[in-house]
């Protein structure tokens, strides 16, 4: 299972989340940043419809795939380690 972090961090004069190296928009309180942040892992949780996709892979060739509509990454959001 795929397991994706969010980050609460310190961000352009206010607080955001980010996932890797990618930040949210900037956020007034670190209490809004880490809602917005809950509020996008609970939305991941949500199961779909299952669907066939296609997208281009890292070689520029492109793939289809069958995906299940429940299969759902684990997330988390906590604060950034200083």
């Amino acid at each position: 299972m795929t397991k994706i972090v969010y980050e609460i961090v310190e961000h352009d004069g206010g607080w955001a989340y980010k996932l890797d190296d990618v930040f949210s928009e900037t956020f007034d309180s670190k209490e809004q940043a880490t809602a917005a942040a809950n509020d996008v892992a609970a939305r991941q949780q949500v199961s779909g419809e299952s669907e066939t996709i296609q997208y281009q892979d890292e070689d520029g060739v492109w793939r289809e795939e069958d995906e299940a509509g429940d299969d759902r990454p684990d997330v988390e959001v906590r604060d950034a380690k200083p």
